[in-house]
């Protein structure tokens, strides 16, 4: 009877918690390497400093692009979105809210149609009462909120399974008129750009070794 207890006390593993070598448990290693999307200082960085269009520092863009990030903050969009915003300005205008263009789509050929640091057309006028296009922050807030309200009208045609790829195609659908659903497999204009930021951010992290340490995660 003996030999038998011993048998299975021998063979049997208990589970035994991570002791340390002070005789405290231990928490397992864990992956710090997880991906949770680039923070709003990195995206910062990137339009600061790797905006095509805006090669030049200014204060005024500095300026823009943090009241930018408040801006697009307030309506917490997904990861994979994560710094549209600032893409936009960046293509659009780099940064620049007296930018006047799309005169070929007038009439005469001679008149700007878009105006202000996003390029919005006379028809943001109408949708937002007392919009002035050339103002940075009435401007990005009307931009921000003509996408959002493209959400409850793309969930129910495209019935897409996650918010990356409904706000993606809130994003198309937003920046211009459709007949059909095409901006369900659509991707806006600005994603390659901002896609290249958020790269830059993966590799920079990569280089300095601090993902999901403090001070990289926001």
């Amino acid at each position: 009877m003996i030999s038998e207890l011993l048998l299975a006390l021998f063979f049997v593993s208990p589970i035994i918690p991570s002791i340390g070598l002070t005789g405290v448990f231990m928490k397992p290693l864990q992956n710090t390497q997880a991906d949770t999307g680039p923070t709003y200082d990195e995206l910062h960085d990137e339009a600061l400093f790797n905006c095509p269009y805006a090669k030049r520092y200014s204060t005024e863009k500095e300026n823009i692009i943090v009241q930018f990030v408040t801006i697009e903050k307030s309506f917490s969009p997904p990861a994979n979105v994560r710094g549209m915003l600032l893409a936009a300005a960046c293509m659009e205008s780099g940064f620049n809210p007296r930018v006047k263009g799309d005169k070929k789509y007038s009439k005469n050929k001679k008149k700007s149609m878009a105006a202000g640091i996003l390029q919005l057309w006379p028809i943001y006028e109408k949708i937002f009462p007392g919009l002035d296009r050339t103002d940075p922050k009435s401007a990005a807030k009307a931009w921000m909120v003509h996408i959002v309200k493209q959400i409850p009208k793309v969930k129910r045609i495209c019935h897409f399974r996650t918010d990356a790829r409904t706000w993606l195609a809130a994003w198309v659908a937003g920046m211009r008129y459709k007949k059909n659903n095409s901006y369900c497999n659509e991707n806006p204009p600005h994603y390659r750009l901002l896609k290249r930021w958020h790269r830059n951010i993966k590799r920079n992290r990569r280089i300095i070794g601090c993902a999901g340490q403090d001070g990289c995660d926001g």
